[in-house]
């Protein structure tokens, strides 16, 4: 598949209240007071009115791996419309793909929206517990889309890897406008400013490396090989 999938749906999004209360900054030992529990809970209930998930994705060639470059199938057959990726980690990832999937998924900008009414009202806790919502709502949706590519995957009798965002690792958040030019991101309704970050913010773009069943491609980590222990993305 060459073709960009756009999908625009009410993907089934389930709001996990521990993982609102780890984005808001509380250790997995300890509980928010009762007063910002109920919050939470209300506004989890509340907020799949402003949670709209679209997401697009297409699937191509890994061409070919070049020491920490990778050479990805453009929208033509010229080499000129490859999408070259530099990075050591997603080239050690993709040396063992036939394939990758690019993608874009989104919870739209309502809920977005709301977090900065509130903020501009002074209502810094409920932005924070809405803004620590939609956080998990995006991750959701993401989880939604692997699922869908590693099916995609896996009725062709091949495995997939775990996602992978520009910025994570060693590839440059730089590198997400090769998967915008891939997948067209602005068909969902986000769209890259100068510096690279994405709008809405509650977006995530990235890969999936497909390969081989069972050769351990699931298992790829390069968090286990690097030193950096306090890293925010460490898996």
């Amino acid at each position: 598949m060459n073709r960009a999938m756009v999908i625009s749906s009410q993907i089934d999004v389930e709001i996990d209240t521990k993982n609102v209360h780890r984005y808001i900054g509380y250790k997995d030992d300890s509980q928010p007071q009762p007063r910002i529990s109920a919050l939470i809970e209300e506004y989890a209930a509340e907020a799949y009115h402003l949670i709209v998930p679209s997401y697009s994705f297409v699937i191509r060639d890994v061409e070919l791996v070049l020491g920490s470059r990778v050479f990805v199938q453009g929208s033509g057959d010229l080499i000129s419309n490859l999408i070259v990726f530099q990075s050591e980690a997603i080239a050690q990832l993709l040396s063992e793909c036939r394939r990758v999937a690019l993608f874009v998924v989104t919870i739209g900008k309502y809920l977005e929206e709301m977090v900065c009414q509130l903020s501009e009202d002074g209502l810094m806790l409920q932005a924070s517990v809405l803004d620590a919502i939609g956080s998990d709502a995006v991750g959701k949706a993401a989880d939604f889309v692997e699922g869908v590519i590693k099916e995609r995957a896996g009725a062709t009798g091949l495995g997939t890897s775990r996602r992978f965002s520009p910025g994570y690792c060693d590839w440059d958040i730089s590198q997400q406008g090769g998967v915008f030019r891939a997948v067209k991101g602005d068909s969902v309704g986000v769209h890259l400013t100068e510096s690279y970050m994405m709008v809405p913010q509650k977006s995530i773009s990235g890969l999936i490396g497909i390969g081989p069943s069972g050769g351990g491609l699931w298992d790829y980590n390069p968090c286990e090989t690097c030193s950096e222990s306090d890293c925010p993305g460490r898996r």
